[in-house]
């Protein structure tokens, strides 16, 4: 793996990154995203912690299945677009549609396996309540929230982790096999250092617009958002949500087109060695 060839997919990725067909089609897709973030901020006003907490993650599994599907199809269409073939978005969904239903059952086991985090850790808020040894049973047992905590984040990236390697094998394979989890498993073990260094490009532009855009939204909550009902903070913050989705859209289009970037350069650096 050489700078020149990491240059070259990446800049190539970029390119196809400001697409307007392929930004109609991704807008809408993280509007709803949007909107159940929205829903859960709102419904975390004036919420105990633990509710909270919960709805803190929730966003994130309920719209990761729907994200894996949009990948799906943006995999496909940047496929066609690099190849030079002429492609059509109604084509291409209705040829992925079975598969795009079956792609969005892929993340249920990360929220069932979120969800359990979650009841585990009502159980700690719980004894923290029992009258005169709440306190002392909440300063002995402190690394248990802490461990669940960090598994709630672990199984963030690891929903990362199967967007980024999972969506090109599924979208260019044409098909669920049995054995995803294998291969996916086994590419990533071939060559972890590789892997690891392009899956971090691929988040570096996502990461980046992520970052300085809810910068953006925290100081303009704290400064000019008004301290209302629960209502009209949550139709603040969808206002301020479009304009966040519009402007992350080109970020989202560069990961999916990266990741099909590094699986193709993956399999041929395998093929090249088995050679």
């Amino acid at each position: 793996m050489t700078f020149s060839e990491i240059e070259f997919i990446f800049n190539r990725a970029l390119s196809f990154s400001f697409s307007k067909r392929k930004f109609l089609f991704m807008f809408p897709v993280l509007v709803v995203c949007g909107l159940m973030l929205v829903f859960c901020r709102a419904l975390a006003v004036n919420a105990g912690q633990w509710i909270v907490l919960s709805l803190t993650f929730l966003p994130i599994f309920l719209s990761s299945g729907l994200l894996f599907a949009a990948g799906v199809v943006l995999a496909r269409v940047y496929h066609h677009e690099v190849k030079m073939i002429p492609l059509s978005f109604k084509k291409i969904l209705a040829q992925s549609w079975e598969l795009l239903i079956g792609v969005s059952y892929l993340t249920l086991p990360l929220l069932l396996a979120y969800l359990f985090l979650w009841m585990i850790m009502g159980i700690f808020y719980l004894l923290k309540e029992i009258p005169a040894l709440g306190d002392v049973l909440g300063v002995v047992l402190s690394f248990g929230p802490f461990l669940l905590v960090l598994g709630s984040l672990l199984l963030s990236f690891f929903n990362l982790f199967l967007l980024f390697f999972a969506t090109p094998h599924i979208a260019l394979n044409s098909r669920l096999k049995l054995k995803l989890a294998e291969d996916v498993y086994y590419r990533f073990k071939e060559n972890l250092f590789s892997n690891l260094a392009l899956l971090s490009l691929g988040l570096l532009p996502l990461l980046l617009g992520v970052g300085i855009l809810s910068l953006a939204a925290f100081l303009t909550g704290a400064n000019f958002f008004m301290q209302a009902e629960t209502l009209a903070i949550a139709l603040q913050w969808f206002f301020v949500m479009i304009p966040f989705c519009a402007l992350l859209t080109p970020g989202i289009l560069f990961f999916f087109n990266f990741a099909v970037e590094s699986y193709a350069f993956m399999q041929k650096k395998t093929h090249k060695k088995a050679i």
